[in-house]
């Protein structure tokens, strides 16, 4: 009998930060074609924040 002991949650939190980190690049890349190069570099670090978070999340909930 196999039983599995994993949680939702790693999976829930990865899809959750993929989402607002795919967001974030889309902020920049809207911004960039829009010549605001402010908005574009904080969509660039919300980016780069929720793509940290996922990796964190992944491990965490290993």
């Amino acid at each position: 009998m196999e039983t599995a002991s994993a949680t939702d949650r790693r999976v829930g939190l990865a899809a959750l930060f993929g989402v607002l980190g795919l967001a974030g690049a889309f902020v920049m890349f809207v911004a960039a074609l829009g010549d605001q190069q402010l908005l574009s570099g904080w969509g660039f670090a919300g980016a780069m924040l929720f793509a940290t978070l996922l990796v964190a999340a992944l491990h965490l909930y290993d």
